[in-house]
């Protein structure tokens, strides 16, 4: 690390100078990346595909805002596209657009299968696709894709979304193979239970799967997790930021759990 890279990180700024671009941004984990990174000195560029919610997340916290669907090329290649003409270049890249519909191997709607690869994987292969080649002409560059431990536990009535989950470790893991001698540096936070809108939509349907109201539903998921809650989207921007920061320098491919622990044996957890 160098000196001034070093001031900037004793300094809790280790991203000043640099520019991000962070998809899916409108809310829950990716809104928390964006104030993360602003905070610790970035510009940061906000996409996503709800403009209203988009706008307040950067309006609070300086960043800018601008609409995309990550299913669309067009878009986003205009969204590289400008976040080079405004800031010249784009260090680190955030995929944090993501969707959930349960569904199960033996009933998988062609539709549902389709939207869900389109969105959690394509989306980020699409930016990445963008992104990636820039970062390679200057040698210098981090991706961090938002994935899930549903990669690895994939749970009943989560099919086409655990695979999709797995599709954006492969990704990541192919990407960092690729251009780890290029200077970039590709890899996946995996979260498990994590406060936002989609979890709580998640808890919704576990409820009215079970009978029970969305406060038991959450009381019989935080069980199974060694700290006994979940986290919040803070939590997961910290982790999010110290994978594209410097301090994580020689990490690359890594799928990084951030579960709570809940992936641990259940012998362990004190309750």
């Amino acid at each position: 690390m160098t000196s001034d890279k070093r001031s900037s990180a004793e300094s809790g700024r280790r991203f000043a100078g640099q520019v991000a671009l962070v998809c899916g941004a409108a809310s829950g984990i990716g809104a928390a990346v964006v104030q993360r990174l602003r905070s610790e000195g970035a510009e940061v560029v906000a996409a996503g595909i709800e403009p209203e919610r988009l706008a307040q997340v950067a309006a609070a916290c300086g960043a800018q805002a601008i609409a995309c669907d990550v299913t669309d090329d067009a878009q986003v290649r205009a969204v590289v596209a400008k976040t080079i003409a405004w800031h010249g270049r784009i260090d680190v890249l955030v995929n944090a657009a993501g969707v959930v519909i349960n569904d199960d191997a033996a009933t998988i709607d062609d539709a549902v299968w389709q939207r869900t690869h389109d969105i959690n994987v394509g989306g980020a292969m699409r930016l990445m696709r963008a992104v990636l080649p820039g970062m390679v002409a200057r040698r210098s560059g981090s991706v961090v894709n938002i994935a899930s431990v549903a990669a690895f536990n994939a749970s009943a009535g989560m099919a086409s979304y655990a695979a999709s989950k797995a599709g954006v470790l492969a990704l990541t893991r192919a990407a960092a193979n690729a251009y780890g001698s290029d200077g970039v540096r590709v890899n996946a936070l995996c979260p498990g239970w994590v406060d936002t809108p989609m979890s709580r939509k998640e808890m919704a349907d576990l409820a009215a799967e079970l009978g029970v109201d969305t406060d038991e539903a959450a009381r019989r998921t935080v069980a199974r997790v060694a700290l006994g809650r979940m986290a919040s989207a803070d939590e997961m921007a910290a982790v999010c930021a110290f994978l594209a920061s410097d301090d994580a320098s020689f990490v690359t491919g890594a799928a990084l759990v951030a579960d709570g622990g809940a992936r641990t044996a259940a012998a362990a957890r004190a309750h």
